[in-house]
């Protein structure tokens, strides 16, 4: 059967009627805004006649008489005096203006959006924190959410930012496990892609869970207020430490709380592990330690990824040799647990002596290695020794020799690291995106915060020992001589470094990857024989740079003393005490 069509009335009703209510929707708001004043003045009268009327019925009866003759007066005044009653009208219509204008709404609870978004959390709360045995369940399927959540906070879309949960007592908030579950419930329900903080006061059965603000990235290379021993890895939150520095961030000056790292004698994490993701930021992380260490300290760099990272630190004042390649590497390595040796030696005779240390064995010695797992590999496929096998001794007596060990590597490599580098590097940062699990194998514990997947490099975690995770920001330090890095930035880092050392010999070309023997590094103190005594004077040459390999740019001819004119302190002594390790 045929479907007749529907009469033109009634297929076109819907639209006319649709039309209309438009068309007197914008009358209707078009009048009001015409008629916005006189609203106004109407509504401050009926106020102002309310508040009168309030006034009236609160005023005893026998201060009412007076109380009309009063009014009476004044009105006769007002009609007597010139302009009188047009002044009066004025008046009253402003005072009505501004009694009848609209308030801001004050919001004292939460939407409907919002109490359904309670409702949902605290539903999928009730399987963690009830039990069938529970004669008064504080939670229960269908039951009332205000008991369990004492206060709540939401930001401008509806979002959680704060939130204090009531637990029973009986659930287990002393298990990592149990609360880990807890974490990712909330977590997952409030939102990702922020970083969360869960406070779990386990005395009064609460968990309060707020949203962290992203740290600045603002802050940029520059020469911080600190000692001595003392070096700023990044800023944390202003909560974490009980300490700020002043610093200048692109929106200008003010105090930010720093992580500070001390090293030397008294320090118990006197070198540091940092690990990240390709672009985390562990290279700047490592290129800001150098600029700081360089004012008080000399700086011997090993790059093992040899894309010329650290060329700007290259024949500057204190940094002893940029190595790339893997035979520059050995050697300065090499030379570097001489230098330790000689510096525990020579500490140890003057003790046993009764004399100050000497100066040459207390002015600080950074190793900076950047990448030790790919020469490891190529030191395998060579057949020769691993470079971190000769960190042994620079790691075991570091400490008391004022040599500071700073590694930094890739998760991906990280399992190529030798068990004296794990053991020894007790300050620990974390950069870049990372899982628990990850961040966990590096710091030793969780963090107290929710990762997230996208961060700025320089963006991570650091411990220290065995404090707290701390949250962690590199400052900017890029490689000035990269293209990509901005003008504000490679001014920052260029203003840090050192001057060149100005020549003194003509430079002598090295074959890539070669580097000077280790006891003739430039500017180090001389490597010291089995025996004891310092070997005799020599020209102190390093290579020229090559394509291969990044290594100090002048040569410089050092005079020292014979060993026949000097003072030989003697063989040490039998009884004499062995350097503690750490």
């Amino acid at each position: 059967m045929a479907r007749r069509p529907l009469p033109r009335i009634l297929s076109s009703g819907s639209d006319r009627i649709a039309r209309s209510r438009e068309i007197a929707r914008t009358a209707a708001d078009s009048a009001t805004d015409v008629l916005h004043p006189l609203i106004t003045i109407t509504r401050g009268l009926r106020r102002l006649a309310a508040t009168g009327r309030a006034r009236w019925a609160a005023t005893p009866k026998e201060r009412r008489g007076p109380t009309l003759l009063l009014v009476a007066a004044c009105v006769l005044v007002v009609a007597l005096v010139p302009y009188g009653p047009l002044l009066a009208l004025v008046s009253v219509m402003g005072a009505a203006a501004w009694k009848g204008r609209e308030h801001p709404v004050v919001k004292t609870g939460p939407d409907d959006a919002e109490i359904e978004r309670l409702k949902g959390l605290y539903e999928a709360l009730v399987p963690y924190f009830s039990v069938p045995e529970d004669p008064a369940p504080l939670f229960a399927h269908g039951g009332d959410w205000t008991g369990a959540f004492a206060e709540y906070a939401f930001d401008d879309g509806g979002r959680l930012t704060r939130l204090r949960i009531k637990y029973p007592a009986y659930f287990t908030d002393g298990e990592a496990s149990s609360r880990a579950r807890i974490e990712q419930l909330l977590h997952a329900k409030s939102g990702r892609g922020r970083e969360y903080l869960f406070d779990w006061d386990e005395e009064g059965n609460q968990l309060v869970l707020s949203v962290l603000p992203a740290l600045p990235t603002t802050i940029a290379a520059q020469r911080f207020v600190t000692v001595p021993g003392e070096t700023v890895l990044g800023f944390t939150d202003a909560d974490a430490v009980q300490r700020t520095v002043p610093v200048l961030a692109a929106d200008g000056a003010k105090d930010a709380p720093p992580v500070i790292w001390r090293t030397g004698p008294r320090s118990t994490e006197p070198h540091l592990l940092a690990v990240g993701q390709p672009g985390s930021g562990t290279t700047s992380l490592v290129r800001s330690i150098a600029l700081q260490a360089l004012p008080h300290g000399d700086v011997l760099v090993i790059e093992g990824s040899g894309t010329g990272e650290y060329a700007c630190l290259i024949g500057r004042a204190g940094v002893l040799a940029v190595e790339c390649g893997l035979a520059g590497a050995l050697a300065s390595l090499e030379w570097a647990a001489h230098e330790t040796e000689r510096r525990l030696i020579a500490a140890n005779r003057a003790r046993q002596a009764g004399h100050p240390a000497p100066e040459d064995t207390k002015r600080p010695l950074w190793i900076l290695l950047d990448r030790p797992s790919v020469l490891g590999h190529l030191a395998a496929a060579a057949g020769r020794t691993d470079p971190q096998d000769l960190l042994h001794v620079p790691l075991r007596h570091g400490r008391a020799a004022q040599v500071t060990v700073v590694v930094a590597e890739q998760f991906d490599s990280v399992d190529a690291l030798t068990e004296t580098v794990r053991t020894h590097t007790r300050a620990r940062v974390v950069l870049g995106p990372a899982s628990p699990e990850q961040i966990e194998s590096v710091l030793g514990v969780e963090p107290h915060t929710t990762p997230i997947p996208v961060v700025p490099p320089g963006r991570g975690y650091a411990r220290l020992g065995a404090g707290p995770v701390l949250r962690l920001q590199v400052p900017a330090t890029p490689d000035p001589y990269d293209d990509a890095t901005s003008e504000a930035h490679r001014r920052a880092v260029l203003e840090l470094l050192p001057e060149r050392q100005t020549a003194t010999a003509t430079a002598i070309e090295a074959a890539p990857g070669s580097a000077p023997d280790p006891g003739h590094i430039p500017g180090a103190a001389p490597a010291v024989e089995p025996d004891g005594a310092p070997p005799t004077p020599a020209s102190v040459t390093a290579p020229a740079p090559t394509p291969a390999s990044v290594t100090a740019t002048t040569t410089a001819s050092v005079t020292a003393t014979t060993a026949a004119t000097t003072a030989d302190p003697g063989p040490a002594p039998r009884h004499a005490p062995v350097p503690a390790e750490g």
